[in-house]
């Protein structure tokens, strides 16, 4: 963390009024209009979002285990890293939990948070936890009536050419694996839970 002290209220935006624009099963829509640092108006849309957490599944012989799986919204199939919106009341460690075995069918014994994200922060309060889980055990998945997917194993190393090549571009993914690289190097610990 940098030493030089800023003073964030010259940047705080404050809100003024709000209105729910659009609400669907998972998501809400917000126009906010707000005061801006200078004293003027502005209005802000932005998606409500549950949360989410990501997985990063090492299995005993070193390699990961990733998703291929398709996206509406893109019309593609991506290379993806286990993850799931979390449930109200949810702890986000029990998401990943549940979110491994509903869509791998694996089950770990050691969890280890590698911190958070902030995926979209221009329109979203989306918070994405990120995980790693070893000592894994393969067992029956149990995935959503509308979920499918695609498993494979690949090396770190793998995983990082397949991004630098574009192939894989799930912006959750690039920053879970660039986090777990980073602990599975010795280089960062394991954090606080947030």
């Amino acid at each position: 963390m940098s030493d030089h002290k800023y003073d964030d209220q010259d940047l705080v935006e404050t809100k003024i009024s709000s209105e729910t624009i659009a609400e669907g099963g998972m998501l809400l829509v917000k126009r906010d209009q707000v005061r801006v640092p200078s004293g003027a108006t502005s209005q802000r849309e932005y998606v409500i979002h549950p949360g989410a957490v990501v997985v990063v599944p090492v299995l005993d012989n070193g390699n990961l285990l990733l998703e291929r799986q398709f996206r509406y919204p893109l019309s593609r199939v991506f290379i993806e890293l286990p993850a799931g919106k979390i449930d109200a009341g949810e702890l986000h460690l029990e998401t990943g939990k549940r979110e491994l075995l509903e869509e791998t069918g694996y089950t770990a014994t050691e969890w280890f948070y590698l911190g958070l994200q902030h995926p979209c922060i221009g329109y979203s309060n989306e918070v994405i936890h990120i995980y790693l889980a070893r000592g894994l055990s393969a067992g029956a998945h149990n995935r959503d009536i509308d979920e499918a997917l695609q498993l494979f194993e690949a090396s770190l190393e793998q995983c990082l050419q397949m991004i630098r090549q574009g192939e894989l571009t799930d912006g959750k993914t690039i920053v879970a694996l660039f986090r777990a690289e980073k602990f599975l190097n010795g280089e960062w610990a394991a954090e606080e839970e947030k």
